[in-house]
Parts: structure tokens; C-alpha cells; sequence
């Protein structure tokens, strides 16, 4: 790889710190899963049971989940609008940078998945960056139909699968909670024994959560990133006062179907009992959380107009622009205080000392990528995927 001393253009200020927000987020989220190993099971935390703990998991899921990572992946299709011209600029083919990139990122996503944290995104996105490779002429109008379509599939299958689960005895419904009341508990034996019986009970659960990324989190992703794709070749955030109309749309469409949906999502989600409604909570989040995403876009630029030049917004913009390099340290972190690594807090730490956390975490993250890319052009990570895209070394320090 020989150097690289281009001085790369102007950043889009609202993309970075767009995605400083969905990194908080997306942290809210995960920590959940770094703090209990009922996490995902359909089963409250037999520790944590109390008022306060299903009311702070009830906001947790309201707010938060499967919000945030439709938030960052119409951002990542947004990015590949910003990567096309890139290669543009630097009269480079594009493809062949984007085939590096993906394959650079669905390694460091496959590292991260075993040995931080099985819920990886990562690896999904790079296999989706692939499809979106092959998407990316096709018009706007397209897209966003394509979009439409792919939600509307994932809705219609989690649908059918409640009704299937409304068919089943009551009987089945008591074996499943001996049976996941026994996961839970070896998987907390393992998450605590040892770095290898991490690393072991990673590599489980990934042959588990397989199911969930196909038919959850991918579709759903894929039709962000073609929404993010649309607007990128609208560039609406460079031009973001432009768009007021529709992103008042957005705002009335969250709060009027997206907030009622992710209500529903949340109830079912916390406080019902048969798994039937479970699933069909999470067919409404699916159909009401890209509203509501949307919304959080609208309501985050409204923002930023008000705050822009301000303290906050540059901080959120400096950890935004090493999103990836702070997602992983996030999980560093979580690896570290919950699982054998280190501290070993799995099980111990309530819903509501978890969302402490994650504040504590993401407060700490900003002032510290304020203070390293004051000396360094980018993220460590960022660097080394950018090294891959470009097949050349990047400037490392400004």
C-alpha cells in the first residue's frame, strides 16, 4: 500500500453526530444483553422482577429497540452515497473498493462476534452491503418500493408465526419456560466461568441468533440502507432545512402510528405471558419502528439546527465520526464488567443500574474521541477499514 496524503473533503456535521446518537442507542440496547442471560428469551429476569425493573425495560423497549439500528442503518445506506463519490474524487472504481470494504468489515464484525458480543451487527451489514452493491443504481422511486416490500414480507412472517403460536397448547407454552429457565442458567455458568467458556458460549449462541438476524434484523436493515441510499442521492442531509415538509411527515407519522406500535411492542414485550402476543408485539414494532426511526431523524436535525456550533453537537459529531471504533470499544467495555474478562456482573446488575451504565459509558466515549481525533485523522478502527477500502495507507495523525 503506498500513501495517501489527500485532504479529504468536508464532512456532513449532521451524518456524524446522527450517528453519535444511534451509537447511545444502539448501547442502551446491547448492554441488556451483557447484564442478564434472559436477555432475548421471552422471559423476565427472575432476579429483577420488581416495578421498577419491568417499568425501566418497558421504556428500554419503547424507546430503544429495534429503533436505533434502523436509525444507523439508514445512515450506513446514506454513507454509500458518500462513498461513491469518494471513489468519484479519487478516479478510482468503485466496486472493487466496496468489495474490500465489506470484506474488512464483515471480518472485524466475525472477531468482535466471538469474542465481545454474539448480538453483532457487523457481519450483517457487510453481507447486506454486498446486496446494496449490487442495488445501487437503481432509481429512487425503486428503492424505496423495495423497501416497502421488505418490511411488509417481515411483518406478514412474524405475523403468521403468532397465529401459529396462538395454536399451541397451554402445556407447550410451561416446557418452554423449564426449558429457557435452564438456558438461562447455563449460559450464566459459562458467560462467568472463564475467557475460553466466554468465547465457547459465543460461538453457541451464534449458531442460535443466526434465525433472528435472517429474519428480523436483516430485512428490516436492507430496507433502511435503501431508504439511506434514496436520500443520500437526494443528499437531504446536506440539504437538510430543505426537506422541512417531510420531515414533519415523519414526525407525525412516528408519534401517531410509530409511538402507539413501539407501545404495543414494549407491553407485549414486558408484561405478557403467552408467547402468541410476544410475537405479535414484535410484528407491530417491526411495522411501527421505521416511523419511528424516522421520527428520531426528523426530531435529531431539528435539533441540531438549534444546537449546531454548540458543545454538545460537536461532541456528538467527533463520536460519530468513529462510530465503528466506538461501538466496539462499547463492547470492550460491557465484555470487560459482565462477562469473565473481568468483573463478572452478569446477573447482578439491575435494568435500571444497566441504563446507568450505558449513560456512564457513552458520557465517558464523547470528551475521549473529542480528544483523539484532535491528533489523529481517524478512528483506529476507521483508519484500518479505510486502509482496506483504498488499498493505501491513510494519514494517521492530522
Amino acid at each position: 500500500m503506498s500513501a495517501v496524503m489527500q485532504t479529504p473533503p468536508a464532512r456532513i456535521a449532521d451524518v456524524d453526530a446522527l450517528r453519535g446518537c444511534a451509537l447511545f442507542g444502539i448501547l442502551v440496547v446491547n448492554i441488556g444483553a451483557f447484564a442478564t442471560p434472559w436477555f432475548g428469551l421471552g422471559l423476565t429476569d427472575p432476579a429483577f422482577h420488581g416495578g421498577v425493573d419491568r417499568a425501566t425495560h418497558f421504556l428500554v423497549a419503547l424507546l430503544f429497540e429495534t429503533k436505533f439500528y434502523l436509525l444507523f442503518s439508514f445512515l450506513f445506506g446514506y454513507s454509500f452515497t458518500l462513498q461513491m463519490q469518494a471513489a468519484a474524487r479519487a478516479g478510482a472504481p468503485f466496486v472493487p473498493r466496496m468489495l474490500r470494504r465489506q470484506a474488512g468489515l464483515w471480518l472485524i464484525g466475525a472477531l468482535h462476534a466471538v469474542l465481545l458480543f454474539h448480538g453483532d451487527i457487523l457481519t450483517t451489514y457487510a453481507v447486506l452491503g454486498i446486496v446494496l452493491l449490487a442495488l445501487h443504481r437503481c432509481g429512487e422511486r425503486q428503492a424505496l418500493s423495495l423497501a416497502l416490500m421488505l418490511v411488509t414480507v417481515c411483518v406478514a412472517f412474524w405475523g403468521w408465526m403468532a397465529w401459529l403460536q396462538s395454536l399451541q397448547p397451554a402445556g407447550d407454552a410451561a416446557d418452554n419456560a423449564v426449558a429457557m429457565a435452564q438456558k438461562a442458567a447455563s449460559a450464566l455458568a459459562a458467560w462467568r466461568a472463564t475467557p475460553a467458556t466466554v468465547v465457547h458460549q459465543h460461538l453457541r449462541e451464534l449458531s442460535d441468533i443466526w434465525i433472528v438476524l435472517l429474519l428480523v434484523q436483516a430485512p428490516c436493515a436492507l430496507a433502511m440502507f435503501l431508504c439511506g441510499l434514496a436520500a443520500g442521492k437526494r443528499e437531504m442531509l446536506l440539504h437538510a432545512s430543505a426537506y422541512l415538509p417531510l420531515r414533519r411527515r415523519l414526525l407525525w407519522a412516528g408519534l401517531l402510528v410509530g409511538l402507539p406500535g413501539a407501545a404495543f411492542y414494549a407491553w407485549t414485550s414486558v408484561y405478557a405471558q403467552s408467547q402468541a402476543w410476544q410475537v405479535a408485539g414484535l410484528a407491530v414494532g417491526l411495522a411501527s419502528a421505521p416511523l419511528l426511526a424516522g421520527a428520531y431523524l426528523a426530531l435529531a436535525l431539528a435539533l441540531f439546527e438549534r444546537l449546531r456550533g454548540g458543545t454538545l453537537f460537536s461532541l456528538l459529531a467527533d463520536t460519530g465520526r468513529m462510530a465503528l471504533s466506538n461501538y466496539l470499544l462499547q463492547s470492550a467495555i460491557c465484555a470487560w464488567l459482565f462477562l469473565a474478562y473481568g468483573a463478572r456482573l452478569m446477573g447482578s446488575v439491575s435494568p435500571l443500574g444497566a441504563l446507568a451504565l450505558a449513560v456512564i459509558i457513552f458520557s465517558l466515549q464523547l470528551p475521549l474521541s473529542r480528544r483523539w481525533l484532535r491528533g489523529h485523522a481517524y478512528g483506529p478502527v476507521e483508519w484500518l477499514l479505510r486502509a482496506l477500502t483504498i488499498a493505501a495507507w491513510p494519514r494517521w495523525r492530522r
